[in-house]
């Protein structure tokens, strides 16, 4: 009996591992794609109109990854994982971008910000609520 808990306890950890690196990818994915515009290079030609779509990923990754990451443990560094995660590559690699560019520097960085760390906040307040 004890060897299936081992077994459990070490797949829980694998789970919460993927977690991590899933966030760390979103942020990658999400930070080198947030300056995206309707020019007519990758988005149809709409007038240049700024299209942060990366914001809405967050928006709907980071809740159910924090989540998911809460069913592994009920402590508050574990369950936010992935948060902690996603944080500090945006915070890493906004200050220091790509060719020395400084990526966190308008509206739209904010918006990310805002859209991937409120709700995962909630998402892991209420995750951590209701295990208690």
């Amino acid at each position: 009996m004890s060897n299936l808990g081992a077994v459990t306890r070490r797949f829980d950890w694998l789970q919460l591992l993927a977690l991590v690196v899933a966030a760390i990818a979103l942020a990658l994915l999400e930070l080198f794609f947030l300056p995206l515009r309707f020019d007519g290079r990758l988005l149809p030609n709409w007038g240049a109109v700024e299209f942060p779509i990366t914001a809405v990923v967050a928006l709907l990754t980071m809740p159910y990854l924090v989540t998911r990451a809460a069913t592994v443990s009920r402590r508050l560094i574990v369950a936010g994982a992935p948060l902690w995660a996603w944080l500090l590559t945006i915070a890493a690699l906004g200050i220091i971008g790509p060719e020395n560019q400084f990526l966190l520097a308008d509206w739209r960085t904010l918006l990310l910000l805002a859209c991937g760390m409120l709700p995962a906040a909630l998402a892991l307040g209420g995750a951590l609520g209701r295990r208690r």
